[in-house]
């Protein structure tokens, strides 16, 4: 992989057609949950790896529209890393972004790297533990778009078949 003056990698794939990226990694995580803790540490620990990396709270500017600025990084992102926790399903946020992460996973080269925090991949795959109080929440909110929240179900689904870490709040 070739790396542009930023140090963000450039990559052709299998194609002729090449992609800069802008960043190396998009973190999606339940801030009030992992911010604080294990979030920080793993931007801090991705930044001295220099590992351009997108995290809300630092590369959003004040005044900007949200959703569609998350979803332009997760497409000028080389990787995502999804810390999955105990209440990232209550976030209507995090499920979009997990939605989108899940697209791109698909219909490009995105690679996804999934973090089990506090929570066990098989419980994200069939929606157990935490999160069927958070679907109940979201199946009661979104009564006339039932798609959307299939759309969420079928992304956690799809990121809890992909090898990743799995961390009981270690």
């Amino acid at each position: 992989m070739a790396h542009d003056p930023d140090g963000v990698g450039c990559s052709s794939g299998s194609s002729s057609s090449t992609k800069r990226w802008k960043y190396h990694v998009f973190l999606s995580f339940r801030g009030e949950e992992t911010q604080t803790n294990f979030t920080d540490h793993l931007y801090v620990g991705l930044k001295r790896e220099g590992l351009k990396t997108f995290r809300d709270e630092e590369d959003l500017e004040k005044g900007q529209s949200i959703e569609p600025r998350l979803d332009e990084a997760i497409e000028e992102s080389r990787s995502a890393i999804v810390v999955l926790s105990p209440s990232y399903a209550s976030s209507t946020w995090c499920l979009n972004e997990l939605q989108k992460i899940s697209h791109l996973k698909e219909e490009s080269s995105l690679q996804v790297f999934p973090i089990f925090y506090g929570v066990d991949p098989s419980d994200v795959k069939k929606q157990k533990g935490s999160f069927p109080e958070a679907f109940k929440k979201h199946e009661e909110r979104f009564t006339q778009d039932k798609m959307k929240v299939q759309g969420w179900r079928d992304a956690l689904e799809k990121v809890a078949t992909i090898s990743g870490w799995h961390s009981q709040n270690r």
